[in-house]
Order: C-alpha cells, then sequence, then structure tokens
C-alpha cells in the first residue's frame, strides 16, 4: 500500500511537471521570439575587429546574463535517457532558451547604450547548483561582447 503511494506520488510530480513546464517553456519561447523580433537591428557578430563602417564609433562592454532551473519532468526524463545513452533534448531546449534569453539582455542593454551592433560576442556557461551531484540544478548563461554606438557630433564640427 506504502508503495502505491509513493508510486502515485512520484506519478503526480511527473505529470505536474509535465504540464507546467511545458507550459513555461512555451511561454518563454513566445517571449523570446518577440524580443528577438524587436531588436533584430542590433548586429551582432563574433568578429573580433569592427566592419569598416563602424570604426569610428564608441566602444563599451555589454552583457546578458540568466539562470535557468530544471524542472522535475526534465530531471526524471533526463536521468532515464542517461540510462540507454543518446541526445538529451530536454536539457538541449533548456540550454537553448538558456543561451538566447542571456543573447537578448545583452542585446537590451546595448539598445539602451544606443549600440547599433556588437562584436566580439562571446558566451559562458556554468552550473550553479547540482542537487547534489545528482545532476544539474540549474544553468548559468552570460553572454558578453563589445557594443559600437556612433559618436556625438561635436560642436565645433556642427558649426558652419
Amino acid at each position: 500500500m506504502d508503495a502505491l503511494i509513493q508510486l502515485g506520488l512520484f506519478a503526480t510530480l511527473l505529470g505536474l511537471g509535465f504540464f507546467f513546464g511545458r507550459r513555461a517553456e512555451a511561454k518563454h519561447y513566445q517571449s523570446i521570439f518577440a524580443r528577438e523580433d524587436e531588436l533584430r537591428q542590433i548586429v551582432v557578430s563574433t568578429d573580433r575587429f569592427p566592419p569598416i563602417e563602424f570604426m569610428n564609433h564608441n566602444a563599451a562592454l555589454v552583457s546578458g546574463n540568466v539562470v535557468i532551473s530544471v524542472d522535475y519532468f526534465k530531471r526524471v526524463s533526463a536521468g532515464l535517457r542517461a540510462l540507454v545513452g543518446g541526445r538529451i533534448r530536454s536539457y538541449e531546449t533548456l540550454l537553448d532558451r538558456a543561451r538566447r534569453e542571456a543573447l537578448l539582455r545583452m542585446q537590451e542593454q546595448a539598445r539602451i547604450a544606443g549600440a547599433e551592433a556588437i562584436i566580439n560576442t562571446k558566451f559562458e556557461t556554468s552550473r550553479v547548483s547540482g542537487n547534489n551531484n545528482k545532476g544539474i540544478g540549474s544553468i548559468e548563461v552570460l553572454a558578453y561582447g563589445t557594443a559600437l554606438s556612433p559618436k556625438a557630433l561635436e560642436a565645433s564640427a556642427i558649426t558652419l
């Protein structure tokens, strides 16, 4: 009887994790798609040096950081997948969302600074908590780069 209660509790938590995790992920992707469309005018590049048209721009460091937690369903499904091997797609979507969110936050910071482009873009990832070494608990992604914004015209250049 006790085993049935535990099995029922496990199944309930698994179902709730699947439902609410899937719903939260879908809402997050909707937000990501909308913000990506809004920020498309800011060019993001991994080039170390600016293109010739950006040579006379001001440079500033911009960054975006996000920490995303793994829901219960993803943790269980990844554990089951680890038994047989292969791609763990539940973690791939987690990393995709985290990477895109960090990039968007970096672009938003660049837009506030008046930047037209971001060059030398880099990503850093780390595991924040590990559930007592039983797998990923949360993942952090940091995106950073050099924002290029146009230099303001000097007063002497404006006068004729």
